[in-house]
């Protein structure tokens, strides 16, 4: 699942891929935005682990579940 985070006043934003589903990712965004914790922390494939103040989150991305094609397409 691929996430792209949005920070206020920040040209670049933070990307992510993750083993969470979309509905997941989506609790942990929505129980952060809501005041139940001042930060979101989502980690990675890698086991990274992305900790951002609520307060910096312009908007989160959350990417479809479908898997990625590889090689050329006729």
């Amino acid at each position: 699942m691929e996430v792209r985070i949005g920070i206020v006043n920040v040209a670049r934003e933070i990307a992510l891929e993750s083993s969470q589903s979309a509905a997941e990712i989506e609790a942990a965004v929505s129980a952060a935005l809501t005041g139940s914790t001042p930060t979101l922390a989502l980690t990675d494939d890698k086991g990274k682990r992305y900790v951002v103040p609520v307060a910096g989150i312009a908007y989160v991305e959350i990417g479809s579940e479908s898997e990625r094609r590889v090689g050329f397409v006729a």
